[in-house]
C-alpha cells in the first residue's frame, strides 16, 4: 500500500532532549508547534489547561515514543515555564533498568514491568510504594519494505515469520506471490533488518508472531532479538532499522510506525485471517479496543489480542507505558511527574495522529488519567 502520511514528523532527538516546561500556576493559553520539517501540530493539546509544577525531571527509555515525547515536551514548554524535562531515548530495556535503579524519575517502555524477571519487585523497592505502568502511546508496528516497483503488499503471519526465519528468501517466492498476484515481484534477495538493542518493539513483534505463527516462530518473546533465531542484520534503535530499510533495496523489517512515516517507508497490509488490514491510526485503535487491563490498583498493564481477526483491526501494535512511582519520596518531584503525565494523557493525545501514532481510546484514557491523579 502507499504509505499513509499523517503529517510531517518532528525531528528526532539525538540523545537527551532538554526543554523548559511548566510553571507553578495554571495556564490555559493557546499554542501551536512546528516540528522540524515544517508542519504545525494543533488540537486540544494547544488549548487544554495544564496544572503546572516546577523542577527538573529526567526520564529515558522507549525509542518508539521519541517523536511523541519531542512534541509533548515542546508543547509543554510553550504552555509553561519553570521546569525542565529531559528525555533520553535509549530503548525500553534501559528505561526499565535505570528507572528501577533510581537514576531517572520515570521510564518509557514498550512492555510493562515483568514480574517474572523481578522488575515489579525492583520498582516497588525503588519507589517505596507500588509503581504504575501507564499506557500512553499506541504505536503500531509496521512491516516495512523496500522493493523496486512495489508499494502495495499483503502479508500473513506465516509469511512474515518465515521471512524473518530465512525460510522465504526472495521476493518472488510463491508464498508471497500467492498473496499479491497483481504485484510485479522481482527475484531480489530479501534482506532482513531487526533491532540489535534491548527493545520493547522487538518483544511486541515477537509476541505477535508467537500468537499467530507458533509453528514457525518457536522462541520465547523477548526484548533481546539475539534469542529469536532470525536471519539478517541488527540495527540500533527504531531510527536505525528505519534508515537501513530506506537505503537497502529488497529489504524488510519491523519498525514503530511513526518512524516508517518519517522515512517514507512502504508498509504491508496484514491478514490475520479476517482479510487484509492496512495500517492507520484508526485500524490500530480498533485493535487496542479489545485489550484487557490485567494490572491491579493504579497499574494499567494491558493484555493485547495479537491474534484478532476482527475486520478493520490492525493486529501488530505496541503500547508504550510510562513507568512511574505511585508515591515519590520527594513530593515536589512527584508533583511534577503528575503534572507532565497528566498533560500527555489528556491534551497531549491530540498531537499523536499527526506523528504516526494512535491516541488512547477514550475509556482507557479515563483510566490512565485516574491513575495519574493518584500520584504524589
Amino acid at each position: 500500500m502507499k504509505l499513509y502520511r499523517a503529517g510531517v514528523i518532528a525531528g528526532l532527538i539525538a540523545g537527551v532532549v532538554a526543554l523548559a516546561a511548566c510553571s507553578s500556576t495554571k495556564n490555559s493559553g493557546s499554542s501551536s508547534t512546528t516540528p522540524a520539517g515544517g508542519a504545525s501540530t494543533t488540537g486540544s493539546s494547544s488549548s487544554s489547561t495544564v496544572d503546572c509544577a516546577t523542577g527538573t525531571l529526567n526520564a529515558e527509555g522507549s525509542t518508539a515514543q521519541t517523536n511523541a515525547m519531542t512534541q509533548w515536551i515542546n508543547d509543554y514548554q510553550k504552555k509553561c515555564g519553570g521546569a525542565t524535562i529531559n528525555y533520553n531515548p535509549t530503548g525500553s530495556g534501559a528505561g526499565v533498568k535505570n528507572f528501577n535503579a533510581g537514576q531517572v524519575d520515570f521510564g518509557g517502555s514498550d512492555s510493562a514491568l515483568d514480574p517474572t524477571k523481578g522488575e515489579v519487585a525492583a520498582a516497588q523497592k525503588r519507589c517505596g510504594a507500588p509503581a504504575y505502568d501507564l499506557p500512553m502511546v499506541v504505536g503500531p508496528i509496521g512491516v516495512a519494505f523496500k522493493v523496486n516497483g512495489v508499494d502495495t503488499l499483503t502479508m500473513t503471519p506465516d509469511v512474515i515469520a518465515k521471512i524473518f526465519a530465512g525460510k522465504i528468501s526472495t521476493w518472488n517466492d510463491p508464498a508471497i506471490k500467492a498473496l499479491n498476484s497483481s504485484a510485479n515481484l522481482p527475484a531480489t534477495k530479501i534482506t532482513v533488518f531487526f533491532r540489535s538493542d534491548s527493545s520493547g518493539t522487538t518483544q511486541n513483534f515477537e509476541k505477535y508472531l508467537k500468537a499467530t505463527a507458533p509453528t514457525v516462530f518457536t522462541a520465547t518473546p523477548d526484548k533481546d532479538s539475539s534469542k529469536s533465531g532470525w536471519v539478517g542484520q541488527g540495527k540500533a534503535k527504531s531510527q536505525g532499522v528505519a534508515q537501513a530499510i530506506s537505503t537497502t533495496e529488497g529489504s524488510i523489517g519491523y519498525v514503530e510506525y511513526s518512524f516508517a512515516v518519517q522515512d517514507n517507508l512502504s508498509v504491508a497490509a496484514v491478514d490475520n485471517g479476517g482479510g487484509p488490514v492496512k495500517l492507520s491510526k484508526d485500524t490500530a485503535s480498533a485493535a487496542l479496543s479489545s485489550a484487557k487491563v490485567t494490572g491491579t490498583g493504579g497499574d494499567l498493564t494491558l493484555k493485547l489480542d495479537y491474534a484478532t481477526k476482527a475486520a478493520g483491526a490492525y493486529p501488530i501494535i505496541l503500547v508504550t507505558y510510562e513507568i512511574a512511582c505511585s508515591k515519590y519520596t520527594d513530593a515536589a518531584k512527584g508533583k511534577l511527574v503528575k503534572s507532565f503525565l497528566s498533560y500527555t494523557a489528556t491534551g497531549g493525545q491530540a498531537a499523536l495522529p499527526g506523528l504516526g501514532y494512535a491516541p488512547l481510546p477514550s475509556d482507557l484514557q479515563s483510566k490512565v488519567t485516574q491513575s495519574i491523579a493518584g500520584i504524589s
